[in-house]
């Protein structure tokens, strides 16, 4: 049986590229340089696919930053702001991902988002009315030609022309349908490119086909692929999709002349159905996405080889694939030393999926399979025990009851108790909650990581940084200050080393957007808090000032998305576990004297269901219920406040105002404060803070700017209840940009204080 992959990890086996990148930026390396380290790991990974034998080797998955900005280039729709710097190649594509602020000029970066329901942010293509869409990069093809080189004949993948018009944003009068024919010629164009070429097999990714479609969506698609179709050529064309099934569009989709279709038979809910309902061409290859690409559990063979033979049925020619691109799980288990062999037996990372294809690929069709090695070491690993009960926990979860989810006093009333309580006037200022990590934080981590000094001696020098930062926030003259985070690497890996029931990795590292790589925690057993967490440094920070400072919290939505989950029990099962334990250091820290605590959310949309259909049943029915688990037991003195993060929440903003906090900040900056047109239109009752700068950008922002932004956000939002603040934590800036950008932005907000107190 042939195998294919969709994508694989693309920073490098120890974070090559991100540390290549980061080098670039810094002028330390040049673009040679860059893209000597960004070849070498593209050789490594087709190198790797080859020898696992996988039939269909993916080209183009590789990334500077990220794959639809370079889609975006490729297409000829950057916007002219950044191509109007006069820079080179490489910078005006950095400039475009991370903004730029120098010689040339002053632009911010391009709106960020998730993309689907993933912890991987993409940059959303803007395109305007003198936006020309047409082939006018290499990129794609110069990667097949490197491939070529060495012996491996690869299968190029881009991101289908439907998907980018879908998530694109329109800047002027034109829409969607404008600019079909554009991309449709574009699309024509690469496959006489890929032809000339002699590629065999060319992937379009359309994701966007897993979503709500209406009857205009789907007729565009196939408007679009009706005329890229006919031109195809010699090179067969798969169109694969991911993250879900395609109910909308199926029937219309295996009308068309694809050579192939991709459908994934893990999130897919309804693939199966679909095939039983409506069959499956005789004259198309099908692609199954039956490997999980999302999680790191190993897959069970027997599950597989089951599935797969139940496909037979409607296809004669199938080939195994994982369910979306390896791009979401770490390497590889090879850079893990301290993982307990009885706890690592159970995963499969990138690296280690491949050999997961390779073996299924052997066992499938194989009389007597069930007696070969490989399915008897597989098979034993799912036969043994790897639960870690708690009981006492699972019994704490069964006896909640609807008052540990709800705060005594309404909200309106404890805001007014909370303003006499902390007299912070109009408009307060404060920050997210992260100051940067500089050299000597990272430095004291890995000390007392290695051994190297104690415990005692660790903690006495988070005081010394966290005294550095309250001093710096006085300074600049905030109204609500934060300890600056330097004893956490991670905001969900902090907790989870602080909770039982979790594992952890070495070097398990998985990329964000651009160079930003997080290791997620592995949720492995029952899930329980055994001390306090983070009570000893926001008390400590608390008695440096007069000011109020916030603690600092990551709530259980966020930790169990940016966790890989167990597959044994309920996703709501596990979020009521993390909200109990966060319950019990919300009580602590209340009882310590911290009048303000920030409980975020970053990830709340992030796993909402694609499909509309499922948003309450699925998942809003537990995950606002467990933030407010975290909650309702503080005292209404106690001011409650969350954070979220580069998601577009306008449809789902009353189900945030249900989380009953007292005080949101949005990320609101590159998305130019369309989250407040929302909070306006549904009578948004939480005081809420739309950040005021990106600070995924270098740039500083000026006061000017600034002060703009504030006055559009006082045209929706009530002076009484806005909040001044970035959009998001300091961590990944440096302290000189950080001072600059707090500095004005206390300037910006004294400006429109004053005009305010008129």
């Amino acid at each position: 049986m042939n195998s294919s992959l969709i994508g694989f990890p693309r920073v490098g086996k120890g974070r090559e590229l991100k540390f290549a990148s980061e080098k670039y930026f810094r002028k330390e390396i040049s673009v040679e340089e860059l893209e000597k380290v960004a070849k070498g790991i593209k050789i490594m990974h087709w190198n790797l696919q080859q020898a696992a034998g996988i039939s269909h080797i993916p080209s183009n998955d590789f990334s500077y930053y990220d794959n639809l900005l370079d889609l975006t280039v490729l297409l000829n729709a950057l916007p002219n702001s950044y191509r109007q710097l006069g820079l080179n190649e490489r910078d005006t594509y950095f400039a475009a991902a991370r903004g730029y602020q120098g010689e040339a000029g002053d632009v911010k970066a391009l709106a960020m988002k998730k993309w689907f329901n993933t912890n991987y942010h993409y940059l959303v293509p803007e395109l305007f009315d003198d936006t020309e869409i047409k082939l006018v990069g290499d990129k794609p093809f110069t990667e097949y030609a490197e491939a070529k080189a060495i012996g491996v004949l690869t299968k190029p993948v881009i991101i289908g022309g439907f998907t980018f018009l879908k998530l694109a944003k329109y800047k002027g009068s034109k829409t969607i349908n404008d600019f079909a024919d554009q991309v449709a010629n574009a699309y024509i164009a690469i496959l006489n490119r890929f032809n000339e070429q002699g590629v065999a097999w060319v992937q379009f990714d359309e994701p966007s086909l897993v979503t709500d479609l209406s009857k205009a969506d789907v007729a565009l698609f196939t408007a679009i692929y009706e005329k890229v179709l006919a031109h195809k050529g010699n090179v067969k064309v798969l169109l694969q999709t991911y993250f879900g099934d395609i109910r909308d569009s199926y029937e219309e989709v295996i009308g068309l002349d694809f050579d192939s279709i991709g459908l994934d038979f893990i999130e897919g809910k309804q693939t199966v159905e679909l095939l039983e309902r409506h069959g499956f061409p005789a004259d198309k290859t099908l692609f199954a996405g039956v490997l999980n690409g999302k999680n790191i559990w190993k897959s069970d063979y027997k599950k597989v080889i089951d599935l797969v033979n139940g496909l037979e049925k409607y296809s004669n020619d199938i080939v195994i694939s994982t369910s979306c691109s390896l791009l979401h799980v770490p390497y590889t288990l090879e850079n893990e030393t301290s993982l307990p062999d009885e706890v690592s037996q159970y995963f499969a990372f990138a690296k280690e999926r491949l050999q997961e294809i390779k073996e299924l690929t052997e066992l499938i069709g194989t009389s007597g399979y069930e007696e070969q090695g490989a399915y008897l070491a597989n098979q034993q690993v799912f036969s043994a025990d790897r639960v870690y009960e708690d009981k006492h926990v699972q019994a704490s979860v069964a006896s909640l009851t609807e008052r540990d989810f709800v705060r005594n006093v309404p909200r309106k009333k404890r805001r007014a108790i909370q303003k006499e309580k902390l007299q912070l006037g109009l408009l307060p200022t404060t920050t997210i909650g992260s100051f940067p990590q500089t050299r000597e934080v990272k430095q004291n981590r890995s000390k007392y990581r290695k051994g190297d000094i104690s415990r005692a001696e660790y903690d006495e020098n988070i005081k010394g940084f966290i005294k550095e930062c309250i001093d710096l926030q006085e300074e600049l003259g905030l109204d609500v200050l934060v300890h600056g985070e330097s004893e956490r690497n991670d905001m969900v890996e902090f907790f989870g080393e602080n909770l039982a029931g979790y594992v952890f990795t070495e070097k398990a590292w998985v990329q964000s957007y651009g160079t930003r790589c997080v290791k997620p925690p592995i949720i492995f057993g029952d899930i329980r808090r055994e001390n306090p967490i983070t009570v000893f440094y926001s008390e400590y920070a608390q008695s440096l000032s007069d000011k109020p400072v916030k603690g600092m919290l990551t709530g259980p939505v966020t930790i169990l998305n940016w966790s890989f989950p167990r597959e044994d029990i309920s996703l709501r099962e596990m979020a009521f576990q993390i909200g109990l334990a966060i319950r019990e250091e919300v009580q602590d820290l209340e009882a310590a004297g911290i009048k303000i605590i920030q409980i975020d959310e970053a990830a709340l949309k992030e796993k909402l269901p694609i499909r509309r259909e499922e948003w309450a049943s699925e998942y809003l029915d537990w995950a606002i219920p467990a933030f407010r688990l975290c909650h309702s037991g503080v005292r209404p003195e106690t001011q409650v406040h969350t954070h979220m993060c580069y998601s577009e929440f306008e449809e789902i903003v009353q189900d945030i105002d249900n989380m009953d906090a007292d005080v949101i900040s949005f990320e609101a900056s590159r998305s130019k404060l369309t989250i407040i047109d929302a909070l306006k239109a549904n009578q948004f009752e939480t005081e809420v803070g739309p950040g005021v700068y990106d600070i995924h950008s270098p740039r500083v922002p000026s006061v000017e700017e600034m002060v703009a932004v504030l006055k559009n956000a006082l045209t929706k939002i009530d002076e009484e209840n806005l909040w001044i603040n970035p959009d998001c934590g300091l961590k990944t800036r440096g302290i000189k940009e950080t001072k600059e950008s707090l500095a004005n932005l206390v300037a910006a907000a004294k400006i429109i204080k004053d005009a305010v107190s008129v």
